[in-house]
């Protein structure tokens, strides 16, 4: 019975969905955007072409690799925990989470930890994923902490607990490599002295840097996003600067892997219009094509998010994106041929049941969670959450074990979430939430015996009417330009507009998260019952 209310709310959104698609243009009539967030399609068309972005949402500092038919991305978590989120693809445009390098963050440091709250915007930064000897390795910076490193025999995990390669604040965005005698090389960037950027040789386990062999290979002008790759003999050093106001791809290269690094060239365009696409991942698919998987620098509400871009080898330069063969720097383009073929059309998960007994892996708590204040156990089939005391009284931004996913930019995106309320105690708020550095919410706030709807934007609380049932349905929902509206319903099915029209923001270096929350204003006390959470988007 429960869940039946479930399927009649996703029915309904896709009764919505299926009468717009019903009255839409072809794909091929559909104009391409003229502004960069306007896109009408994105992804996989499924005539064999796609449109930028691929994934119209938060995946920042990305990195990719093939290893035989597949496709593996990292991208970075900052504060979020599980972090460092890893991908997978058959053909650079569909996409699926496969889980996460780091479950605890707090091997990073005690700053990650729900009863500190202080790594907003910092945390896991840009890194860079490998695959050697059998094993998948990845390697990234936190700006206060050092560079970390991880390996797996299978990206989805288990990966082996991180390790300290260097414990130093001020560096970012690294890379290894291994050359072909199986020696192994590390890059990074001291961003806090003028971004300059080393190369070392690493020990054999690649745990350690050997710092008697560090070489300074550039500087200056925001560089980071480094890469190395050896191909045709030369080893390239891509990296990312600040030119006339505006982030571009540049790479140099030497017949040394240790340098002199003396020829460089620029490889993208200002681009400023599409959001400077500049971090990201060099690629060959098995065709020999290149191609780049990167994100846009320049954050908007859904975050920095990812596009495919096609390579072009110039006099040993690879241009990336519409190129004139000239070796001018490529200009973003915003459609293309899908590197492989008769791959089945998939988006990143969204929706979940609590029917299994661990979070899907779309799910990143803020910090690390509080881990005795939540169980998908105690109740099969819901996902409960423990109400304790923020770090600051009422204060969403630092109450511990808020279950966050990344929000799309898409046409039409109906959240709804199920909350069972009869475990609610006085003093207790719970739950659906929008938050980047700004944030709103829609919930229930119990008073002695006495529950009411609660609408809050950033410091702002706005009561709403009492409910006397034990279950309530709360939606958002929001188009291409991020401006939310929720509602709340006593029955899954009429739904009551509460709260002004909220706008999804960027902060922090991230785009809008949705997410759960469950906090107590005066006690560590009362819970709330989760039974589902749909997400639903039209592509």
């Amino acid at each position: 019975m429960v869940k039946n209310m479930k399927l009649t709310a996703r029915m309904k959104f896709f009764v919505t969905v299926g009468l717009i698609c019903a009255v839409s243009a072809p794909i091929a009539a559909v104009p391409l955007p003229a502004r960069w967030g306007d896109w009408q399609l994105w992804g996989d068309m499924g005539d064999g072409t796609y449109r930028n972005p691929v994934l119209p949402s938060d995946y920042s500092d990305l990195d990719c690799i093939r290893v035989g038919q597949d496709y593996y991305a990292i991208s970075s978590t900052m504060q979020f925990c599980p972090g460092m989120i890893v991908l997978h693809s058959r053909d650079l445009v569909n996409w699926r989470i496969l889980g996460h390098v780091a479950d605890d963050v707090t091997q990073i440091g005690p700053e990650m930890s729900w009863n500190r709250m202080n790594r907003y915007g910092r945390g896991v930064w840009a890194g860079a994923i490998r695959f050697h000897k059998g094993l998948f390795w990845v390697y990234f910076g936190t700006p206060d902490e050092g560079y970390f490193m991880s390996t797996a025999a299978n990206p989805a995990g288990p990966w082996e607990p991180l390790h300290c390669v260097m414990n130093q604040a001020g560096w970012d965005d690294c890379c290894p490599f291994w050359d072909d005698d199986g020696q192994g090389y590390f890059v990074g960037t001291h961003f806090a002295d003028n971004y300059k950027t080393y190369i070392w040789k690493m020990s054999p386990d690649g745990r350690r840097l050997i710092e008697e062999s560090r070489t300074l290979i550039n500087e200056g002008a925001g560089r980071e996003a480094s890469k190395l790759y050896k191909i045709n003999g030369w080893y390239y050093h891509f990296f990312s600067e600040v030119m006339h106001g505006t982030r571009v791809v540049m790479m140099q290269r030497s017949r040394a892997v240790m340098g002199p690094y003396q020829e460089r060239r620029q490889l993208t365009d200002g681009n400023r219009e599409w959001k400077e696409p500049n971090q990201g991942g060099l690629v060959q698919a098995e065709s020999g094509d290149w191609y780049f998987l990167t994100h846009h620098g320049s954050g908007d509400w859904e975050g920095r998010c990812m596009s495919l871009l096609p390579v072009t080898w110039v006099d040993g330069w690879p241009i990336m994106g519409e190129t004139t063969l000239d070796g001018k720097p490529g200009k973003m383009t915003l459609a293309g041929t899908k590197p492989v073929q008769g791959q089945e059309e998939t988006t990143p998960q969204s929706s979940d049941d609590f029917d299994k007994p661990a979070l899907g892996p779309q799910w990143e708590w803020n910090y690390q969670p509080r881990m005795d204040k939540w169980s998908l156990s105690e109740r099969p089939g819901f996902l409960r959450l423990k109400a304790f005391k923020p770090l600051r009284p009422d204060d969403l931004m630092t109450a511990g074990n808020t279950l966050t996913q990344r929000s799309f930019r898409s046409r039409e995106n109906c959240v709804i979430a199920k909350l069972d309320l009869s475990g609610m105690v006085d003093g207790q708020k719970a739950g659906l939430c929008h938050f980047a550095q700004n944030h709103s919410a829609l919930g229930v706030v119990q008073h002695g015996i006495v529950r009411r709807i609660e609408f809050r934007e950033n410091g702002k609380l706005t009561e709403g009417p009492e409910i006397k049932t034990n279950h309530v349905w709360l939606k958002s929902s929001w188009g291409l330009d991020g401006k939310s509206q929720y509602a709340y319903s006593l029955n899954g099915q009429d739904f009551i507009p509460f709260g002004s029209v909220y706008q999804l923001s960027w902060g922090y270096y991230r785009g809008d998260r949705i997410g759960l929350f469950c906090f107590n204003i005066g006690q560590d006390a009362g819970f709330v019952d989760i039974d589902f959470l749909d997400y639903d988007y039209l592509k």
